[in-house]
This record gives C-alpha cells, structure tokens and sequence, in this order.
C-alpha cells in the first residue's frame, strides 16, 4: 500500500510476531537474555507487561534462539480446564493421540520428557496470556509438570506470559508453591522518547528504508499519543505514513500525525 512510495520493501509496522522486527534496547535485550538464561537452566520464568508491549514477539524471538535442541509447545489461548490444558500440552510436545485421563496424561508427558532427554534434547512449554488461566486447578497442573526432573536437572522449561495482573494474582497464598518455583521474572515497560525513535528507524531500516521518514516533531507526537506502546506505535506510525503519501509528502510530519490523531 505505501511500501512502494516511501521505498520499502516490505510494510514495516505490521502486526505480526516477526522475531527479525524485535527492537532489543536495553530492557528487551535483559528481558531476552534473563527468559534465555531460564530456559537453559530449565526453570519456571515469569513475563509480563501491558497489552501491546511486545510480549509475544519477545517470545517468538525466545523460541527461535533455543534452537532445534527443544521441543516447544506453545499454548496461546490457556483458558482451558485442567485436563484439556494438559492434553494441549501433550500434542504441543509431540504426543499422538494423548489420552483424556489427568494420569494418564501426566504419565505420558513425563515418558515424553525422558525421551527428549534420552536425545539430548530438552522441552520448552511457553503459556502466553496465562491471565486468562481460569482457575487454581489448571495453574496446579503447570506445578506439577515443573515436579518431572532428574537428579540434576530438570525435564521441562516453562515460561508464563501474562498481562500485570497475573503478578498480582500469583501474589495470593494459594500459589504460594507455584510461585515458590518462578526462577526468573521480569516486567516490561514502555518505551522512552528515545527508545520510541529508535524503534522507528529500526523497523523501517528492517523493511528497507535507506534514510528517516519521521520528523522529530512527529517521532513527539507519535510516542506522546501511545506513551511508548510497541502496539499503538505500529498503528499510528502506519497511519502516519498513509497520511503522509496522501499528502504527497517527503516525509511524515507532525501535522500528518495530527491528522491520523483526529481521525482515530
């Protein structure tokens, strides 16, 4: 749509969980390297941030530095009962056919784990929204899959992502021994003024641009409309440049931010 008049390759703001758009300043880059550093000591970790903060993008970028040495499971709508969460985690781990029994279930996902082992390999299971886990018995069940371990090590990887008030629900007793068990946790903020303009010109250099398509005064418009949110930055910034084509501009100013501003 605009890719072509403002010399791009590709649409720079898209929605999807590219990990090549992941924008590593200094609080992603510690949130990557701490979920890495969990995964390789095959503990619990905790991730959170607000809606659009770029939570699942750090996620897919998480999956794709583990490499091959990990089977992964990904549950991206855990609202489910005990039983069917965990028969979801047994075909994202590779099981077929997995039965429906909680037993059985656990005794088959245990089996799976021991021969990932036995290949040297290891599971990762990541819960994304894990707020919407609708009740203490599913959240049992993810406690019980951090119980499979050998003497000196742990089966399985988990890494739970969830909006803020998943941290103030695990502050409660009744996960006490779950929470007990989270070796790594960390909580994403938005983005600065100057963390807003360099994510700019780092998703617009990752779709191609050979030089700034943002003025300063828009770069201050766009990070005060979306206080520095990932999500509401690729909104508005691919508004802006429609606006900007329309306008028959050189590049995106403050009056085209303005504009999308009005009409959004």
């Amino acid at each position: 749509m605009y890719e072509g008049y403002w010399e791009l390759e590709e649409k720079a703001f898209r929605k999807t969980p590219d990990p090549r758009y992941l924008f590593l300043n200094e609080t992603y880059e510690e949130a990557l390297e701490r979920l890495l550093y969990a995964v390789e000591e095959m503990e619990l970790a905790l991730l959170t941030g607000e809606v659009g903060a770029g939570k699942t993008l750090l996620t897919r970028a998480l999956v794709d530095r583990v490499g091959e040495r990990f089977e992964v499971g990904m549950i991206l709508n855990p609202r489910l009962p005990p039983r069917q969460f965990l028969h979801t985690v047994a075909v994202e781990l590779g099981l077929e056919d997995p039965p429906f029994h909680s037993t059985e279930l656990l005794d088959r996902i245990h089996s799976r784990l021991l021969a990932l082992d036995d290949e040297d390999r290891a599971a990762l299971l990541v819960v994304d929204e894990a707020h919407l886990i609708p009740g203490k018995s599913t959240f049992e069940e993810i406690r019980l899959l951090t119980n499979f371990q050998l003497d000196d090590r742990n089966l399985i990887a988990v890494v739970l992502v969830g909006q803020p008030e998943l941290r103030g629900r695990l502050r409660h007793r009744t996960y006490q021994a779950l929470t007990q068990r989270i070796g790594v946790s960390f909580q994403l903020v938005p983005l600065s003024l100057d963390d807003t303009r360099a994510y700019l010109a780092h998703r617009l250099a990752v779709a191609g641009a050979e030089r700034p398509l943002f003025t300063e005064e828009a770069i201050g418009r766009l990070h005060a409309a979306t206080d520095g949110v990932p999500r509401l930055l690729n909104h508005l910034a691919t508004q802006a440049l429609v606006e900007g084509m329309a306008r028959g501009a050189d590049e995106v100013d403050d009056v085209a931010v303005a504009a999308v501003l009005e009409d959004d």
